[in-house]
């Protein structure tokens, strides 16, 4: 019995053996699942869409970008104002026990407006005097006090200041360009020839706190019909608020 199964058990192996060892047919053989054909205008329509997409998706993205840009900056100037000008009273009612948020604000706001009246009566530019003459008789100190002083003047309502005078264009740095300046104050030249009139005009390079100083003849500075408010706006905003036609006061005088 033992040799029987022996010998069926090598006969299969064989058989086996045999099978796998057989050649294939082509009927054995499966045909494999065949790929679609690859289409160039499939793949170069997925691109255009692709691009279509992006481009709108970038364009709405840099839009919305623009839109809050200013609302931020203007959102968080005036927070950092608020909180700069509420941190000079709010110590004092945070030592009383009142805790009221942006009181300290509307406390300097007042103190600010009854400092410009006191400072317009006579007392209190007597006071104002008194002290700014303390204040040029410190080293150092009496530097930052006239360029702060100066930088004020500019944008002060009181006309009589000795502070941006006109706003002028001039031709600078080369012919053909120009240049917006402030006119501060005027010289006499004396020469062999006559006498010549020069305006000093400041031509700001960084905002308006840093700038250039051109004595420039009066004749061939350009008084456009622009106030020093508007050309302050025009450096501030680096020329975005620049009104579209300037025209010289002289032409306006003589046209009307």
């Amino acid at each position: 019995m033992a040799a029987e199964s022996g010998s069926s058990s090598r006969g299969k192996k064989e058989s086996t053996v045999a099978l796998s060892n057989s050649p294939r047919t082509d009927d054995d053989v499966e045909d494999p699942v065949k790929s679609p054909p690859h289409s160039p205008n499939n793949s170069s329509t997925r691109k255009a869409c692709y691009a279509v997409l992006q481009s709108w998706v970038s364009k709405k993205f840099m839009t919305g970008c623009v839109v809050l840009f200013p609302v931020a900056v203007t959102f968080f100037i005036t927070w950092w104002f608020i909180q700069f000008v509420d941190g000079f009273f709010s110590p004092i009612y945070e030592r009383l026990g009142i805790d009221i948020f942006g009181l300290g604000f509307i406390t300097s706001l007042i103190f600010i407006f009854f400092v410009g009246i006191f400072a317009s009566s006579w007392l209190g530019s007597t006071v104002f005097l008194i002290g700014e003459w303390f204040i040029k008789r410190m080293p150092f100190i009496k530097h930052i006090y006239s360029a702060s002083k100066q930088i004020s003047s500019a944008i002060s309502p009181d006309q009589n200041t000795t502070a941006f005078k006109e706003v002028a264009i001039i031709r600078h740095p080369r012919v053909g360009e120009y240049a917006f300046g402030f006119i501060t104050s005027s010289v006499v030249l004396q020469r062999d020839n006559g006498d010549e009139e020069l305006c000093s005009v400041y031509v700001p390079t960084n905002h308006l706190y840093i700038g250039d100083i051109f004595l420039v003849n009066s004749k061939d500075i350009i008084r456009p019909n622009l106030s020093i408010r508007e050309g302050i706006e025009i450096i501030v905003s680096v020329g975005m608020s620049m009104p579209q036609v300037i025209s010289p006061i002289e032409t306006i005088n003589s046209s009307g």
